[in-house]
């Protein structure tokens, strides 16, 4: 592995290894930038701006609004919100005052929340009031004892603010009644906090930063465990690699990205959030992504540079109508992740906006980047590209041992924004992590002569939805635990909207047991992207000679 084939892919003046790490921790990095570019615009939600002065000034104070509720240094505490300037404040505020950021998707349900939040011993949550209902289901199996509440319109001044929320909660009724005594109003802890002050903690480059949850092959979703020095690096590594391009927006303007991505997802945390703060470019945050004509809309205000995003994005965006109202002619770098980019999409992406999308990969283990496509590349290469610098990448086979250039193999991965291992798992660390430090990846890839890698299978029985993993393994005990289910077993269909899409295959125990009662079952403990696009029941399900159900066949018979 001495010969890295790939360095003669990379672009003029992408270095082949990153110099030694500027920052100690992610504090140090977010404030050079807030004293770097104070007075620049650092985030755009809803036509007002925050600048990189006042998410210093801000986070601060939340930073030192948490340390008065008695912390210790390390303990967790979880965030659950969609892409709302609060989001990046809290972020910055639980670094600095030297605790860990657990990302939580929004939509989870009761079951999924208090899983993680037990799982990551979290003692505090902060959590934007539209799903303050589904934390009220599970708060007392937790060990969260703060709970600070946000709203849509808290950072958006007193009239639009007031507007804004009176809408969310009583037009759009988009926040279920919830009762949460004791919580405390974003707003209210700010104010709190800027009567106290931040005690500095000494943060090293081994402390963690993020416990990033990922699904399990047992069914349970586990924590990666990002360290200051991984998402550093990932940082670091990502701005190398999207350099060649966005040298050339023109001096003076403001490098801008659009963040559709939401900030819980790691593609999002590392690649649009802590990259805008290192660069001093601007964060244009999209709340929902899903609202297509408002996601054109908002986009059609701002000249924009980066845009990464997943192939439902890509391909939603660039079949709608209003396409044509956003000036897409200042865009130099569009990265796709996630999920497979479709050629179809990339073509066409590519003739609409003169911007070719870069498909990269990598996991939340990695902090989360690993590979890429130059950003110089004009043709759709259909590969995850090359290794970015410091990033060692191979294929092994089921012995450990290096296969033939050509041949197929698990995809492993050593780099500096490896993660530390699963948070309070040795067992599920052993099993990917190898004795020198490479990360099972569980995808079978190939890489060509030229040091692309291309992914053709994966090892393990998930399913990509979108962009997020969906293990079978969780769907299956969740309806397991149905009245009327015998046996059931799921698998990952093609989808032409979302990749693959969730297959539930069921052996029923009670005749009366319903396609509608098993949907309304899968709605309230498992979120949306996790849910069955198809049920199909049958007779019995096909089984190895010691009975294990063989998810494969049930895959091939489509």
């Amino acid at each position: 592995m001495s010969d890295r084939l790939w360095l003669k892919s990379y672009p003029d003046g992408v270095p082949a290894d990153l110099p030694p790490s500027p920052y100690a921790s992610l504090v140090a990095l977010m404030e050079e930038s807030f004293r770097q570019y104070a007075d620049r615009p650092a985030y755009s939600f809803m036509g007002k701006e925050l600048t990189f002065g006042e998410t210093d000034r801000l986070s601060r104070a939340f930073a030192a609004y948490l340390q008065s509720l008695g912390l210790a240094q390390g303990d967790r505490v979880a965030i659950m919100m969609p892409n709302v300037p609060q989001y990046p404040v809290v972020v910055a505020a639980i670094l600095r005052a030297g605790y860990v950021v657990v990302n939580v998707n929004p939509l989870y349900t009761a079951r999924e929340l208090e899983h993680q939040l037990k799982d990551s011993g979290s003692k505090a949550i902060v959590i934007i009031e539209n799903f303050a209902h589904t934390l009220e289901k599970c708060l007392a199996a937790t060990p969260v004892k703060h709970v600070v509440l946000c709203a849509m319109g808290d950072r958006l001044g007193l009239l639009k603010g007031a507007l804004v929320n009176f809408v969310v909660r009583k037009v759009k009724k988009l926040v279920p009644p919830f009762s949460l005594p004791g919580a405390v109003r974003f707003n209210e802890a700010i104010a709190k906090g800027e009567r106290g002050t931040l005690r500095q903690p000494e943060i090293k480059p081994d402390d963690v930063a993020v416990l990033q949850y990922t699904g399990g092959t047992t069914g349970v979703s586990k924590g990666a465990v990002l360290l200051h020095r991984n998402v550093i690096a990932n940082v670091l590594q990502s701005q190398a690699w999207n350099d060649p391009v966005m040298k050339k927006v023109p001096a003076g303007e403001q490098s801008t990205a659009i963040c559709a991505l939401p900030l819980y997802h790691i593609f999002a945390f590392t690649v649009g959030m802590m990259l805008s703060m290192r660069t001093g470019g601007k964060l244009v945050l999209i709340p929902n992504p899903r609202d297509l004509p408002a996601v054109l809309k908002e986009l059609s205000k701002h000249k924009f540079h980066s845009f990464p995003a997943v192939n439902t994005l890509f391909n939603g965006l660039v079949n709608h109508p209003d396409f044509n109202k956003v000036d897409w002619s200042h865009l130099k770098v569009s990265v796709g992740g996630g999920m497979a980019v479709q050629g179809a999409v990339a073509q066409k992406w590519l003739e609409k906006t003169g911007c070719p999308i870069c498909e990269g990969y990598g996991l939340s283990e990695t902090s989360p980047s690993a590979s890429c496509n130059p950003v110089t590349n004009t043709a759709f290469t259909g590969t995850i590209g090359v290794p970015l610098p410091s990033t060692w990448m191979k294929i092994i086979d089921d012995d450990g041992r290096d296969v033939a250039q050509g041949q197929p193999g698990e995809i492993v991965i050593k780099g500096p924004q490896v993660m530390a291992g699963y948070w309070q798992r040795p067992d599920e660390t052993a099993k990917v992590m190898t004795a020198d430090g490479w990360f099972k990846t569980g995808d079978v890839g190939v890489m060509d002569e030229q040091g692309y890698f291309r992914i053709v299978d994966r090892k393990k029985d998930m399913i990509l939805v979108s962009g997020f993993n969906v293990y079978p393994n969780e769907i299956e005990d969740v309806v397991a635990r149905l009245d009327g289910v015998a046996e059931c077993a799921c698998v990952g269909v093609a989808d032409a909207q979302t990749g693959e899409a969730v297959k539930l295959v069921i052996v029923k125990k009670d005749p009366a047991l319903t396609e509608e009662k098993v949907r309304a079952w899968c709605r309230e403990n498992l979120t949306g992207y996790k849910q069955p696009r198809v049920i199909e029941f049958r007779t019995e399900l096909p089984k190895t000679p010691v009975g294990k159900i063989l998810r494969r066949e049930l895959r091939d018979k489509q």
